[in-house]
């Protein structure tokens, strides 16, 4: 293995290291808060590693967003891909909507951290900007996945797919950040976010199976 490459691979360590610590650090006490000082210590890395990766607190903030949002949106594409590619047998779409919904839920932290994300993006023209721009990538990749399961199931939609896939991107993070202040469990959450997501889907694909 070249220096080069091991050296790539460090720093690539550090990176994920940095933005684990900085997950839990910017949910436990919010952005403002939170200093660069505590996300080293939590990483257990100097801040001239940190500086050497990142150039400011707010750049890790946005990359941990972008981060996060997209391991999400990876399990539910590979979710859809497993229900709708396996030998032909193909699962009906209140399956399919279940399925999605237990792929969607966010943690504790994560509620927190995008709650943390969309308030720096209300006082921020800059956080706008790019919150604005990560969100459009969001909406895009929901409206694929959406596109892709009305083509498989023969699916006719009441709206646009985009318009459909941001209305359910809005119902997912409304329903989450009522589910943490309600203080209710995962098992309640995932309860809740099934009946809206299916009264959603309800409203806006024709034929869906009511519950």
């Amino acid at each position: 293995m070249t220096d080069a490459v091991t050296g790539t691979r460090r720093r690539e360590n550090t990176r994920a290291r940095l933005l684990d610590a900085a997950f839990d650090v910017f949910a436990e006490v919010g952005l403002d808060a939170a200093s660069v000082e505590a996300v080293c210590d939590r990483a257990g890395f100097t801040r001239g590693a940190f500086y050497s990766n990142f150039a400011s607190k707010d750049e890790l903030f946005l990359e941990l967003a972008r981060t996060v949002s997209e391991r999400k949106l990876e399990a539910i594409t590979e979710r859809v891909r497993e229900i709708t590619a396996e030998s032909g047998e193909r699962e009906g779409p209140e399956v399919i909507v279940q399925q999605l919904v237990e792929v969607s839920l966010d943690s504790r932290q994560g509620v927190l951290l995008m709650s943390e994300i969309r308030t720096r993006a209300m006082r921020d023209e800059q956080t706008a900007v790019s919150y604005r721009a990560w969100m459009d990538g969001m909406v895009a990749r929901v409206t694929a996945i959406i596109e892709d399961l009305v083509s498989t199931y023969g699916m006719t939609l009441r709206m646009p797919a985009g318009e459909f896939a941001q209305i359910m991107l809005d119902l997912w993070e409304s329903t989450a950040v009522s589910a943490l202040t309600d203080r209710l469990s995962d098992e309640e959450t995932a309860r809740l976010m099934g009946r809206r997501t299916h009264v959603l889907a309800d409203a806006v694909v024709e034929g869906f199976p009511a519950e």
